[in-house]
């Protein structure tokens, strides 16, 4: 495949396991003239294996406009630039975003790689029943204000993926079991196509528990997946509050229109329950 030039590529790497990369992305690399990287440090190693003899300039989360900068002027030289984080996908709850939204508004073209993301491959392993999921990457560290996200998220009827650090895994799952129902099923993605890769599902009251019993389960990267929050009866809730609002003394109309604002339940046939019991 002719790559075009000048460009940002938007190169995943391997989550572990080396042979996860594409040939594109292995082509790409070797052919650009710089690599922009969350850790020179890191690729520098991988970027060898692969035969890529590119420059390196640093893109992480605490130079992301001045790396910008750095990679619009190679892009106006005519020298094309990949963007690489340590692993999987830039830009997802990874640095990236802001470059590539600065090089768009410059005017040159990014292209994106297809490759390994750690959210989709513990989706893939998790046997999750939900058509959709809802991306959250990273929880606050602080636990007052992680309390109140998961507040937010608590309804919601889709199953929510988390990405953890091994330091943090202990009090997050708690946090998750103290917010959430405890009978949601929880799965702990660890350590995806590496060596000590495991995936185990089990209720959310019960993972704290389990990831105690053995210290070794609190090592590595986390894929958290906790299953959607279950079904709500509406047509229930909206009967309880439509008589709790008449017995108020609201009339019909106003009885119906709360009751289908507060629960979500039909707003016609509430109006006829209400009729029914006023009658």
């Amino acid at each position: 495949m002719t790559e075009e030039f000048p460009a940002l590529y938007v190169v995943p790497t391997p989550l572990g396991h080396l042979g996860d990369i594409s040939q594109r992305a292995i082509d790409v690399l070797r052919q650009v003239s710089w690599v922009a990287a969350e850790d020179t440090r890191h690729s520098a190693p991988l970027l060898r294996h692969y035969g890529c003899n590119a420059r390196l300039l640093a893109a992480h989360q605490h130079n992301e406009e001045g790396a910008a900068q750095q990679v619009i002027g190679h892009l106006a030289a005519g020298e094309s630039v990949a963007l690489v984080v340590d692993a999987g996908t830039p830009a997802v709850s990874d640095p990236g975003a802001r470059l590539v939204s600065r090089v768009r508004a410059a005017g040159y073209r990014v292209i994106p790689l297809p490759g390994p993301c750690a959210a989709v491959v513990a989706l893939s392993a998790a046997g999750l029943s939900e058509a959709h999921f809802l991306f959250y990457g990273f929880l606050p560290a602080k636990a007052g204000q992680r309390a109140e996200v998961l507040r937010g998220l608590a309804n919601l009827p889709y199953a929510l993926v988390f990405y953890e650090a091994p330091h943090r895994i202990v009090d997050t799952v708690a946090a998750l079991a103290a917010v959430l129902q405890p009978t949601r099923t929880l799965v702990l993605a660890r350590e995806l196509t590496k060596l000590f890769e495991s995936v185990h599902s089990c209720a959310l009251g019960d993972a704290h528990d389990w990831l105690l019993a053995d210290a070794n389960r609190q090592r590595g990267e986390f894929v958290l997946l906790v299953s959607a929050a279950p079904a709500v009866d509406n047509d229930a809730d909206g009967e309880r509050v439509l008589k709790l609002l008449l017995t108020d003394g609201l009339s019909v109309s106003q009885a119906s229109r709360l009751a289908h604002a507060i629960t979500g339940a039909g707003k016609h046939a509430l109006y006829q329950q209400a009729l029914r019991l006023k009658g």
